[in-house]
């Protein structure tokens, strides 16, 4: 379990979890993006602009 960084909702992850994997929240809807997974620990997944250096 994870908490989100926007809402504070707990996040339920998969075992096979890995490290850069997006998911999105289910309370309020924010994609977020699998920083670590032990601890686990959630970002705010950057947007597409962010991903593009722009």
């Amino acid at each position: 379990m994870g908490e989100c960084p926007v809402c504070a909702a707990e996040v339920e992850l998969a075992d096979d979890t890995m490290a850069g994997e997006l998911l999105v929240c289910e309370d309020c809807g924010a994609e977020l993006e699998v920083i670590n997974t032990d601890p686990v620990e959630l970002a705010e997944a950057p947007s597409a602009e962010e991903d593009w250096g722009q």
